[in-house]
């Protein structure tokens, strides 16, 4: 079956789930899922630099997915669990490190040479060759991470699987993400840029540009390069005025050193926790 007549079933049993009562939409929904864990179809494609394209009909089979698969148990050494979707298999052939209990479920495809430590990656996530993902950190569903990015320790990307036209958090490639970073509602975080520690990005908050003469403001958006620590500004409510948070550029990555100095470079300059 084609990927366009794929999309057109998709599309059929999301606006009527009855469908998935007759074998050949079922099929389609396990196709598709299958692609996905291969890594031939992503959730979100780059159309260019900070452009990306979401494809609703793949986040729709992710979801008809969980209607058509049951609850089985399944064991891992002396780790059981009871769940709807499999983990993710073929890990030695695919060149994937994964260190106990790290986990990747089914329908999430990792690229040859990244790690896994102890952290998750959930169904339609992708991430990119030489990708780190640190101990507890968490890469949420069709989360797009890009190639040679770190997520440090505790970093939480988010999951954005409804509404399916929705777009996904993207980490563009050679990010490095601090500490205890949170990350969701389908925050774009173009490439080279480095979030400090405990960052916290929502599709609504306030990320200020304050390494000029005047502030410049973005939502939902990280420009390439930038540095980003936490920081808070005053807001009035009701009951008063209270400070709530920001995330502030102090600085961009320079264009002259490559990742692991520019890194070294802006914690230096700048100051940045990870």
């Amino acid at each position: 079956m084609s990927d366009a007549d794929l999309k057109s079933s998709i599309e059929a049993a999301y606006q009527d789930r009855k469908l998935l009562e007759k074998p050949e939409y079922k099929a389609a929904v396990e196709a598709v899922v299958a692609k996905l864990d291969a890594g031939e179809l992503r959730v979100a494609s780059p159309r260019g630099p900070g452009d990306w394209e979401t494809h609703a009909w793949l986040k729709q089979a992710v979801l008809l997915y969980f209607a058509i698969c049951e609850m089985v148990p399944s064991d891992a050494g002396p780790l059981h669990f009871y769940d709807k979707i499999p983990i993710k298999g073929g890990l030695e052939r695919a060149r994937v490190r994964v260190v106990p209990p790290g986990t990747i479920r089914y329908g999430a495809f990792v690229e040859a040479g990244a790690i896994v430590m102890p952290g998750y990656v959930n169904i339609g996530a992708y991430v990119g060759q030489g990708t780190m993902v640190d101990t507890w950190a968490t890469v949420g569903s069709c989360a797009q991470i890009g190639r040679r990015c770190h997520l440090s320790g505790g970093v939480g990307i988010g999951g954005v699987l409804e509404p399916p036209g929705a777009q996904p958090v993207i980490v563009e490639d050679d990010c490095f993400i601090g500490s205890r970073a949170i990350i969701v509602e389908g925050v774009l975080v173009e490439r080279e840029a480095v979030i400090g520690a405990a960052v916290t990005l929502t599709a609504s908050t306030p990320i200020v540009d304050v390494s000029g003469s005047e502030p410049k403001e973005y939502r939902g958006r990280v420009p390439s390069r930038s540095v980003v620590i936490p920081g808070m500004r005053p807001k009035r409510f009701p009951a008063g005025e209270f400070m709530v948070p920001t995330a502030l550029i102090i600085g961009k990555r320079k264009e002259s050193t490559d990742q692991k100095t520019s890194l070294n470079d802006a914690l230096r300059d700048f100051g940045v926790a990870v």
